[in-house]
């Protein structure tokens, strides 16, 4: 009896020697070494909250762009689409009219025509920063009455009180917003035509006079009267 139980104790105390061993191996830190590279300590990038490089260039290129001048007002009056009938069906290109204006009494009017709506609004905007006026106001509204005529366009412009607004239509309201009117009273009274209506309203803009200019005029043709 004695000798049986020597020989069954012997097989359970063998597994307990590898269970042992197992904690001593441990396995290396791949992940915490990644962030201490040759190039330095850098922290982490994913998380944002890290400087990158492409936020560095976005924020020089905001910082030009407000550095370039006042801010210019950039209006689509209409864009118009022509259609070509080809032999393998139609073709379209398109036209836009656009007006631009810096609010304090320049403005411009252009038109290009592209085979694209995008490629035709950015004619238009670069024909009509070309194209740039100087019109006279007063305060935020028109000195006169004045009526401007173009082709078969005829506009009525008179001036307004503070807090009046922009009384105007579409076409008109689109140049008197892009030369800084903001109080005038507006009469569309000929044809309905975008780009006759437009240069109707510019020029009738254009033969605005303030009181200084006009006493000047009168003054310059009294001396040459008594010479």
């Amino acid at each position: 009896m004695p000798m049986s139980t020597e020989s069954t104790s012997a097989p359970e105390s063998a597994p307990s020697a590898p269970a042992a061993a197992a904690p001593t191996s441990a396995p290396a830190p791949a992940r915490e070494s990644r962030g201490g590279g040759p190039g330095g300590n850098r922290g982490p990038r994913r998380d944002g909250g890290g400087f990158r490089r492409d936020d560095r260039n976005r924020n020089n290129r905001d910082n030009k762009d407000q550095g370039d001048g006042p801010t210019m007002i950039e209006k689509v009056v209409f864009i118009n689409r022509c259609a070509k009938v080809v032999k393998g069906g139609r073709r379209f290109s398109f036209s836009a009219l656009a007006v631009v204006g810096d609010g304090k009494g320049r403005v411009g009017i252009g038109y290009g025509k592209a085979n694209e709506v995008p490629d035709a609004i950015k004619k238009g905007t670069a024909n009509a920063h070309k194209r740039l006026v100087s019109v006279k106001l007063k305060g935020d509204t028109i000195p006169h009455d004045v009526f401007g005529e173009y082709d078969g366009g005829k506009v009525l412009l008179k001036p307004a009180t503070t807090g009046t607004g922009l009384i105007a239509g579409g076409a008109v309201r689109a140049v008197l917003e892009a030369a800084g009117v903001k109080n005038v009273l507006t009469k569309s009274m000929g044809s309905s035509n975008h780009i006759a209506v437009v240069h109707a309203t510019l020029n009738g803009l254009l033969k605005l006079r303030l009181a200084a200019d006009i006493t000047t005029l009168r003054t310059t043709a009294g001396d040459a009267a008594k010479e």
